[in-house]
């Protein structure tokens, strides 16, 4: 089986507006600059080598153009707002546009593989706004209605119209309106999520896209989609040498609502078979919205966390966010590769915890929960355990496992944690402790 690593653009296995307070909209090409905080973690060029500053302090505004949006305005006490103020910390914080941090590294080792073989093609956009419409990130891109990535379980909403970006597709379509036939999208993307040492609900991505016009496969004597698929498959395989070196590959076909034909490309690495990214030939009818009648396209999609941490031997996705020298201090500009050192050798602590699931429980919620209490403290949650009694109540047991990498946590913290944990799923997801 292969290691999935894409997490990419809803190539995995999923104007902006704010209506209810009246705010002004926003144009999504409008750059997204940090935020107005004295926060010592909201730097975007806060890799510099320097020991870890703790605080406290949660931003009370950020800037899109200029404009500054409060935090009242993302965070709400709204039926039809989900996003925690753990997930508004993170907004303004652009991992990817810092070039001493992995993420960094290996955005620019990518562009720097499509300046050399595309000189002066790709257009490149790494600060565009994650607030973006329904629209933008689902409709545009030909998601179902009835598509699960669309529900509150999986989506940060700040309204019923207005989502953090689940994937950097959400600027597709205005991006080819607007003109543009070969770019690259780097961003932070927002998805609820399952904590593990491979999950988290901030992550980045970076699509590509390239448009052709019928004269560049006119004469070649393959159809367009033939010919769009075969350039697909030739640069990525370049890509792939590229990040890699030199390892065996396969295509797999599979299917995604944006593209058709759909493939994922798989490398053979450290003696097992990963899925680096998932791509295909645009659907016609997203060309046709935008203006493109007579083209073909083809697009891709990337997790950079999934590649970055096999690229840089990095074991857990929450050192990304860590600003421990131990941690920024062993990457450079333009290294890539270079392998992490291990620095944590703290044990982890597990607490269970069971209870009788209600019929709107998830486990999505569940780690919602645990994250706004425990934060990154918070190394996996797993069920452990579930059985349905005679009366037809399901109860399930989850294993909470809590671990700083950077310094030991006393019994005392950790019960702390896990009591203010019990409480809180009891009250906001309406089970009952066992």
């Amino acid at each position: 089986m292969a290691l999935s690593l894409a997490k990419s653009t809803l190539f995995s296995n999923p104007t902006s507006y704010f209506p209810k307070n009246g705010i002004r909209s926003f144009g999504f090409l409008v750059p997204f600059s940090s935020f107005s905080t004295s926060s010592p973690f909201l730097a975007v060029d806060g890799v510099h080598g320097h020991k870890k500053r703790q605080s406290s302090v949660v931003a009370s505004a950020l800037e899109l153009g200029g404009v500054k949006i409060s935090k009242d305005e993302i965070v709400r006490d709204d039926p039809t707002n989900n996003i925690p103020d753990t997930i508004f910390a993170k907004l303004g914080m652009q991992l990817h546009r810092r070039n001493q941090h992995p993420l960094g590294i290996l955005k620019n080792a990518i562009y720097d593989y499509f300046d050399t073989n595309y000189p002066d093609k790709f257009d490149k956009f790494d600060d565009l706004c994650p607030i973006v419409s329904v629209r933008q990130n689902f409709d545009e891109v030909l998601v179902p209605a009835d598509h699960v990535s669309r529900s509150y379980n999986d989506t940060y909403y700040v309204d019923s119209q207005t989502v953090l970006r689940c994937h950097t597709s959400a600027h597709q379509a205005e991006l080819l309106r607007n003109g543009h036939t070969h770019f690259l999208v780097t961003g932070d993307v927002y998805r609820r999520d399952s904590i593990d040492s491979t999950h988290y609900p901030v992550f980045h991505q970076m699509e590509g896209v390239r448009v052709f016009a019928p004269n560049d496969w006119e004469g070649s004597g393959t159809d367009a989609t033939s010919h769009a698929a075969e350039d697909l498959k030739k640069c990525l395989e370049g890509l792939a040498r590229h990040l890699f070196g030199g390892v065996e590959m396969r295509w797999v076909d599979t299917y995604f609502p944006f593209t058709n034909p759909s493939f994922e490309l798989e490398i053979y690495f450290q003696d097992q078979w990963m899925e680096v990214l998932g791509c295909g030939v645009t659907e016609q009818e997203i060309l046709k919205r935008s203006g493109k009648t007579d083209n073909v396209a083809w697009a891709v999609g990337l997790g950079l966390e999934r590649l970055a941490m096999v690229l840089f031997d990095i074991p857990d996705i929450r050192l990304f966010w860590s600003t421990d020298e131990r941690f920024t201090s062993q990457f450079s500009s333009g290294q890539l590769g270079l392998k992490f050192k291990t620095f944590s050798k703290y044990p982890p602590c597990y607490k269970d915890m069971s209870f009788w699931i209600s019929d709107s429980f998830t486990e999505n919620n569940l780690c919602e929960v645990v994250r706004g209490i425990a934060g990154d403290l918070a190394e996996e949650v797993k069920l452990i355990d579930n059985f349905t009694n005679k009366k037809g109540m399901t109860s399930h047991c989850y294993r909470i496992a809590y671990r700083s990498m950077e310094r030991s946590l006393t019994d005392e913290e950790i019960n702390d944690l896990q009591w203010k944990v019990r409480e809180q799923v009891e009250n906001k997801l309406k089970v009952v402790l066992r």
